[in-house]
């Protein structure tokens, strides 16, 4: 049975969301909070949430900071953000800090269970419009099926497929470094090793290049 802190302060908006989990994952246990500090309370008092949905614009949150705070506080909590927030680079940036997806409040409501859907089978979920001007930007990756040629990804360490596959998932260093046994350091040096060799600028367009990537079958080689 899964577990989910869903974090909106609009009463409204938070029963739609309710909603469509409960739609999706009928025996599902959902919590609710409606700004940063419960939210907090929340996730430290329940250790088994399986997804938080969190407002970007919730009471407290300042910003990135209130996703900051519950990624350094409680890294094996995954987070999904939530919000009718439209800025690509605000967007891209909150996987950056750690959530593992971004749905738009815009999106239909089977829209919303799918993505919700997908970042519980371990997928980073972004808005079709986002991935795509991410693709843009990086167009000059050469790219096939993956976002990334076999022999780019050849190039990679077995250590360095895991800790590639764990930012897929959304996974912070920290987080990384505790599923890996290795400190955060080590983790840094492989992410800065990851982006070299596949000719990336930033863990975004590492994370969009990969987003369909079959990881067992770089790893059993």
């Amino acid at each position: 049975m899964q577990k989910f802190l869903v974090a909106d302060d609009h009463p409204l908006f938070r029963d739609a969301l309710v909603s469509v989990v409960r739609g999706r994952f009928q025996d599902a246990q959902i919590l609710e909070s409606d700004e940063i500090d419960q939210t907090l309370v929340l996730a430290e008092q329940h250790a088994d949430i399986d997804l938080i949905l969190l407002d970007l614009n919730m009471p407290g949150m300042a910003g990135l900071k209130g996703l900051l705070e519950l990624r350094n506080r409680f890294p094996l909590h995954p987070v999904a953000i939530i919000s009718a927030e439209t800025n690509r680079q605000t967007i891209l940036q909150t996987i950056t800090y750690g959530a593992v997806g971004f749905i738009s409040k815009s999106a239909a409501r089977a829209q919303m269970a799918d993505a919700i859907e997908q970042i519980l089978a371990g997928h980073v979920f972004l808005p079709a419009n986002i991935i795509r001007s991410s693709e843009q930007a990086s167009a000059s990756i050469s790219q096939n099926d993956t976002g990334f040629s076999p022999e780019m990804l050849h190039t990679l360490t077995r250590r360095q497929l895991l800790v590639l596959k764990s930012m897929a998932q959304g996974a912070a260093n920290k987080k990384i470094a505790y599923d890996l046994n290795i400190s955060e350091t080590t983790v840094k040096s492989h992410v800065s090793a990851i982006l070299r060799k596949l000719g990336v600028h930033n863990r975004i367009q590492a994370v969009v290049g990969v987003t369909n990537i079959d990881f067992d079958r770089y790893l059993k080689r």
